[in-house]
């Protein structure tokens, strides 16, 4: 896809460390951008959700720009105990298969059999996504493969903001709500051939996941935005019958939502408020109809950092 479906599929994606990003005659150094109004500005930083302890400490640029703000907006807040419930609770609902049916029977064999490898190389019982949708379980599956390669959510950006924005008194917002994240990934259909086309791109990925993440971290620790987007559009091969499927996913994924997020942002900047915003980083980024783009089209004077 054009972008890499295993970092939508949990939640995620790059945030602030040094480094200098050149394009044209400017230099930037973060992933972070500073988008303005007459009167007021808002922070934009883009967020891995899944990371490790060398991202940490955040560089001062960042740190100062969170501090100073009086509210910070994430996706979803995570850290919410019953946020994160809701969200678990309607992906388990929506995520099993009816009663009879189970996940190797609805998708390839060569599939199933790729599934059973890998978790046999992981110490997990492939019996366990059994009664998994074929999206549920690529979800599943690519949260193990990133805690095997040695990335963590603890550690990822949007988490750590959100524990230091609660211990610190600031008001938190939720862009989206739990039924927003579900249904960006979910499939439900008869066929479940969104479902089977998500998980035969998720294995792809998770192949190739240590080029994959390395590349990402150099990226985004040297701030290079086009290497970013490299990474995370080495495509296989879509024949024309995953190709609506395709499109479909990207809609629900990322343009709609990018629609909402910029929106969002604007009414912060609308109502003057001081707000500190991550989202994942792909929702920044990625071609012409990310948040950062519609926000200059909306007329907002935007900045990277």
């Amino acid at each position: 896809m054009k972008n890499k479906i295993l970092f939508v599929i949990c939640t995620l994606l790059l945030a602030g460390c040094a480094g200098i990003f050149k394009k044209g005659n400017s230099e930037h150094r973060h992933f972070l951008w500073k988008v303005s109004d007459e009167n007021s500005s808002v922070w934009v930083l883009g967020s891995i959700h899944f990371a490790d302890s060398t991202f940490y400490p955040l560089d001062s640029v960042i740190e100062t720009a969170f501090s100073n703000a009086e509210e910070l907006a994430a996706e979803i807040n995570i850290n919410d105990d019953s946020v994160s419930q809701d969200v678990a609770n309607k992906m388990l609902k929506q995520g099993l298969l009816p009663k009879g049916s189970t996940l190797d029977m609805v998708i390839p064999e060569d599939m199933w059999k790729t599934i059973d490898s890998l978790c046999l190389a992981w110490g997990y019982p492939p019996i366990l996504l059994k009664r998994f949708r074929p999206w549920f379980a690529a979800t599943t599956l690519s949260g193990i493969a990133f805690q095997h390669v040695g990335i963590n959510p603890e550690y990822g950006i949007d988490a750590v903001l959100l524990e230091r924005a609660a211990n610190d008194g600031k008001t938190i917002v939720g862009l989206e709500t739990a039924d927003d994240q579900v249904n960006a990934v979910a499939d439900t259909g008869s066929t479940d051939s969104s479902g089977i086309f998500y998980l035969k791109t998720t294995l792809r990925e998770i192949s190739e996941l240590d080029s994959m993440i390395s590349q990402m971290i150099r990226a985004w620790k040297t701030g290079d935005v086009e290497l970013l987007r490299k990474a995370m559009n080495e495509d296989g091969f879509v024949d024309a019958a995953d190709s609506t499927i395709q499109k479909n996913l990207e809609e629900r994924m990322y343009i709609s939502r990018n629609e909402k997020m910029s929106e969002s942002i604007a009414e912060f900047l609308r109502d003057d408020r001081n707000v500190f915003v991550v989202v994942g980083v792909a929702h920044l980024t990625l071609d012409d109809d990310n948040v950062i783009s519609l926000l200059r089209k909306k007329g907002f004077t935007v900045e990277q950092f």
